[in-house]
């Protein structure tokens, strides 16, 4: 298994942990980050305003999030290019606990493919739909909705591939878009209780979170819970 950890050079914050993942996973390098604040970076990106698939997503993209997918894609492409079978995606607020993060790795060498991808969650909220393989108190599922967040994915060579072909034009963030498995074409597993943790408040804070004033919060969040409820009507199928 090789590692890709998703890093802005210029990111000083975040410098000392993306150097301990390095340690902590296998044959793991860095990716310089795309900065979706920077117009030369994202130039040839195809956005939408929400309205490529449904169901339509209610928010504006903003240049974080661009630069959040882009990074992922350049990861995807790096597992291509260099003939990976599958590759660790990580972004470099992640932090592992090394030895339940090698069980978990046991687990995916042993049943992953090329055509799946495997999130491997800092948050264990997933409800399965079906169980592939257990040790212990780790499983390895197919949720039946699929959670946020991409801080920690394995990706095969195959659904990497499957996942650059679908998002040649973008219309929401990475983890909002891989949810939407009818419209990718890719099931998304997750492996749970993997120990997995998010220290973006230690170390900076996020990259992509922005102040909201208080009289807009609350619009916000009926959008949102409108939008996740529909999510929830298509789930994944054994």
């Amino acid at each position: 298994m090789h590692s890709l950890i998703i890093h802005m050079s210029q990111s000083t914050a975040r410098r000392a942990n993306a150097e301990q993942l390095l340690l902590d996973l296998p044959n793991a390098e860095l990716l310089e980050a795309v900065d979706g604040r920077d117009p030369a970076q994202v130039a040839g990106v195809k956005t939408h305003a929400g309205d490529l698939y449904a169901p339509r997503y209610p928010f504006a993209l903003r240049p974080a999030e661009i630069g959040v997918f882009q990074s992922h894609r350049r990861c995807w492409q790096t597992i291509l290019d260099r003939g990976w079978e599958r590759a660790l995606v990580v972004e470099d607020d992640l932090a592992v606990e090394p030895k339940r993060f090698a069980r978990a790795l046991q687990i995916l060498d042993a049943h992953m493919t090329p055509e799946m991808v495997v999130r491997l969650p800092v948050k264990a909220r997933e409800l399965p739909v079906q169980v592939l393989a257990s040790e212990g108190d780790l499983q390895l599922i197919l949720p039946k909705v699929i959670g946020l967040q991409c801080i920690c994915m394995a990706v095969g060579a195959r659904a990497a591939e499957r996942l650059l072909r679908a998002s040649e034009e973008i219309d929401r963030p990475v983890d909002t878009w891989l949810q939407m498995h009818w419209a990718t074409g890719q099931p998304i597993h997750a492996l749970l209780s993997n120990g997995n943790r998010e220290i973006a408040g230690e170390i900076g804070g996020s990259t992509i979170q922005t102040k909201t004033r208080a009289s807009g919060k609350l619009a916000r969040e009926v959008k949102r819970a409108a939008y996740r409820a529909q999510i929830a009507f298509k789930p994944q199928r054994a």
